[in-house]
Parts: structure tokens; C-alpha cells; sequence
């Protein structure tokens, strides 16, 4: 069984995970107006996978005895000046999630709730990967600079950026 405590903690990383849904789907949006098909890819699939891992904070606080509480929608950026401010946000917004992921297991083992520390141990390894995976494409647009040509080809294959390599 959840404590109160917990169970508000983990409402509240549910809405965080919501709003990065939300923060992906602005930035996908933004992107797929301004003729970035592959930015606007990789960013629609971000917040399907955001969104799932706000429904697996769900279900696993209603699995423990808790409630999980739907997130009211906030208003997010809509308007981006171009694509390295978007990557910029992104990293900046996943280095907030990754913070606050440390707070929340914090504060499980001071709980002594260790299925709880358990179960987020996957969140922790995951934004591992997902500052990784800004960090470098960010990196890559740095190099790029304002040369459009680059801009181009970063757009092209930015569509498997962060998929697993095959074998893997």
C-alpha cells in the first residue's frame, strides 16, 4: 500500500510525464508547420512515449493500493524560433523530469518504500538515455551551425535518432 505521501508524489511525476507529452506534441506540432518532417516525426513519437510512461505511473500507483489522478492539461510553448531552441528546451526540460525522478526515489528509501524505489529504477535508467539522446543532437546542431544543407540532412535522419540498434 502506497502512503499518502508517495501516492502524491507519484500524482505529481504523472503530471510531469503528462506535460512532457504535452511539451513533444507542441514542439512536434511546430516543427511539421515549419516543414521539419523528420523533427516533427521523432517528436510525435517522444510524447506517445511519454504519455506511456505517465500510464505506467498510473496504473502502477492503482495496482499499489493508491489513486492515480488524471493530470489536467497545461499550456505548454507553441512557438519556437527554430530547431535548435526546440532541442534546447527539450534537454532543459528533461534534466526538470530527471531531478525530479531523483527526488521522488529520494524520498521512497527515506519512506522505506523500496517497491516503490524498485519500480523507479526504470525512470532512472531512462532519462539516462533520454538527456544522452538530447545532449547529442543537440551536439550534432551545434556542428551544423547555419549551414541549411546540414539542417537538411539532421532533419532527414533524425527519424531513427534514439531507436535501438539492431541486435540490441
Amino acid at each position: 500500500m502506497l502512503s499518502k505521501k508517495i501516492n502524491e508524489l507519484l500524482n505529481r511525476q504523472i503530471e510531469l510525464e503528462g506535460t512532457s507529452s504535452n511539451v513533444y506534441l507542441a514542439m512536434a506540432s511546430w516543427a511539421e508547420l515549419n516543414g521539419y518532417e523528420g523533427c516533427s516525426a521523432f517528436l510525435y513519437k517522444h510524447s506517445d512515449e511519454e504519455r506511456m510512461h505517465m500510464l505506467k505511473l498510473f496504473k502502477f500507483v492503482n495496482e499499489r493500493g493508491g489513486k492515480a489522478v488524471v493530470p489536467v492539461i497545461k499550456n505548454v510553448k507553441h512557438d519556437y524560433k527554430d530547431i535548435p531552441e526546440i532541442f534546447e528546451h527539450l534537454l532543459k526540460h528533461e534534466l526538470k523530469v530527471t531531478e525530479e525522478i531523483n527526488s521522488l526515489v529520494d524520498t521512497t528509501l527515506k519512506e522505506k518504500d523500496y517497491t516503490t524505489h524498485n519500480f523507479l529504477q526504470w525512470y532512472v535508467s531512462e532519462q539516462i538515455e533520454e538527456e544522452r539522446l538530447a545532449r547529442t543532437l543537440l551536439d550534432k546542431l551545434k556542428l551544423i551551425g547555419n549551414d541549411k544543407g546540414g539542417l537538411y540532412l539532421f532533419d532527414r535522419d533524425i527519424v531513427n535518432a534514439g531507436a535501438p540498434e539492431k541486435g540490441k
